[in-house]
């Protein structure tokens, strides 16, 4: 079964997550966007080993740690979506603007595609590629525990924003209610800051996607 611990990260309270594959211990942490020693400490208390960085988008707050991370423990970067390349390059004025330490640059290992599959030792995660918050955004969905890692495509009760560069608000609409939706009501969904929430609960509740807007029926 696939195990998860949501560990918030930075000043921006970022929901970056460890997940790992019980009967192997097999690892991966999805958007270390900083506090790396909060990651690790975890890790090694729960005697489990990390073997990549999942990422769904480039912004500070999601991927400032991954390079850091990355060479203290020898791990693979898988994601986000090649469109996202300009958001890695611009980490460092990124963390200018925020307020955020210096932080390195780094090229994935992996860049990931709507349809990929990422193994996390007997476990795996489909990937969807959900642009709009930013043009390479992706998300990570468990068949098999029912859950999904979306980033900052959407929130208990609102959705990402789309005023940052290479952000378009109906792209954002399309991601949601053509890629998430269709996974099933029964989905509960870790988002980027904020609560879990459930796609059905979403849809019959969020104002800005919620099936009273968008005109679509569950």
């Amino acid at each position: 079964m696939l195990q998860h611990k949501v560990i918030p990260v930075t000043a921006f309270a970022q929901n970056c997550t460890v997940v790992w594959c019980d009967h192997t211990k097999k690892a991966a942490v999805i958007d270390p966007g900083g506090d790396i020693e909060l990651i690790v400490d975890f890790v090694k208390q729960q005697q489990i080993t990390i073997e990549k960085i999942l990422l769904t988008h480039a912004h500070i707050d999601h991927a400032g740690g991954t390079a850091q991370l990355a060479k203290q423990l020898n791990l693979t970067i898988e994601g986000p979506h090649k469109d996202d390349l300009f958001w890695i390059e611009a980490l460092d004025q990124q963390a200018q603007m925020f307020g955020f330490a210096t932080v390195e640059s780094f090229n994935p290992n992996r860049w990931l595609v709507d349809g990929d599959v990422i193994e996390i030792g007997n476990e795996t995660l489909d990937v969807l590629y959900t642009p709009g918050h930013t043009p390479g955004h992706v998300v990570f969905h468990s068949k098999a525990t029912n859950m999904a890692w979306v980033g900052d495509v959407l929130f208990a009760g609102s959705i990402g924003r789309t005023d940052f560069p290479q952000g378009h608000h109906q792209t954002l609409i399309d991601s949601i209610c053509q890629k998430l939706w269709p996974l099933g009501n029964q989905v509960e969904f870790i988002c980027g800051h904020g609560p879990n929430s459930t796609f059905g609960q979403e849809r019959a509740s969020n104002p800005l996607v919620g099936d009273a807007v968008t005109g679509l029926s569950s």
